[in-house]
């Protein structure tokens, strides 16, 4: 181990190649078109496939196909091997060195503050943000944020939800700055549910919450009739549903931060080739 371990992290000592790295791990599990990461980190394609070479080289990126796409993701395996080797080796097992503060082994009260982000904060977060409400009794308070938040909500985002049965009047756009100020509150846990959101490289959140991605095709892109149009944000709503039920059902108060967070990273996974043939 202690041979490959220069050449991981000369690897990502490149800006742009630990740019690249950075994406597909606030992607993880998802697999990236190349394209999408040539466009969200303005590289020339020629260029990213020699990053992307050198990654894979390092044994810290996998490659897959998908029809005529190539798809790259994160290699948790090795990049788990790799941390571990130098927080054994180098620090010697050192925790106030090597390990960030997290509140791994401090009693997080309930109820947990979770935030769901995408772009617009007008579909696919306020579904997220409804959705736990509904389901997540009085363990969670849920709140939704965008990166560049629309000022209205999506009329048939606002129709679905209501047709379900849903208290829709005190929804709002939000823009993350809300969650951001030293007085704001301290979110437990951070999704996003729109790939651009995730591809955005934001500072990361204070008090370190267990962070995933839960990526669902954006249905307001959705063509065609009124009705092929609501089928795209019933598929939507229904992806996040099973998620939020799958993450409401976790034991999350006997789990520590590391199980926390592998949890979130397998209810990601969930109808993820789904999601790779929607793309």
């Amino acid at each position: 181990m202690e041979n490959v371990i220069p050449s991981r992290l000369a690897t990502l000592g490149h800006e742009q190649r630990l740019a690249i790295f950075r994406l597909l791990m606030r992607r993880f599990p998802d697999r990236v078109p190349a394209g999408e990461l040539a466009q969200a980190l303005c590289i020339k394609p020629s260029t990213l496939s020699a990053y992307l070479a050198a990654l894979m080289q390092a044994d810290l990126v996998t490659q897959s196909r998908q029809g005529t796409s190539l798809r790259y993701s994160v290699d948790m395996t090795t990049v788990r091997q790799t941390l571990d080797f130098l927080f054994l080796d180098c620090c010697r097992g050192r925790p106030e060195l090597c390990l960030p503060s997290t509140r791994e082994n401090q009693t997080v009260s309930k109820p947990y503050h979770v935030l769901f982000i995408c772009t617009g904060n007008s579909a696919r977060s306020i579904f997220a943000e409804t959705l736990l409400r509904a389901e997540g009794g009085d363990r969670f308070i849920a709140h939704s944020a965008g990166t560049r938040p629309y000022s209205e909500l999506n009329p048939f985002a606002l129709r679905l939800l209501a047709a379900k049965g849903h208290d829709t009047s005190g929804l709002r756009a939000k823009t993350m700055a809300e969650f951001q100020g030293p007085d704001a509150v301290q979110p437990d846990f951070v999704f996003t549910v729109c790939d651009h959101a995730a591809n955005e490289d934001c500072a990361a959140w204070p008090g370190r919450p267990v962070t995933g991605h839960w990526g669902v095709p954006d249905p307001v892109k959705a063509t065609g009739t009124d009705a092929e149009k609501s089928l795209a944000f019933q598929s939507a709503y229904g992806a996040l549903l099973n998620r939020i039920r799958a993450f409401t059902a976790l034991p999350i108060e006997t789990l520590d931060r590391i199980s926390q967070q592998q949890a979130v990273d397998d209810i990601a996974r969930m109808d993820i080739d789904q999601k790779d043939t929607a793309s």
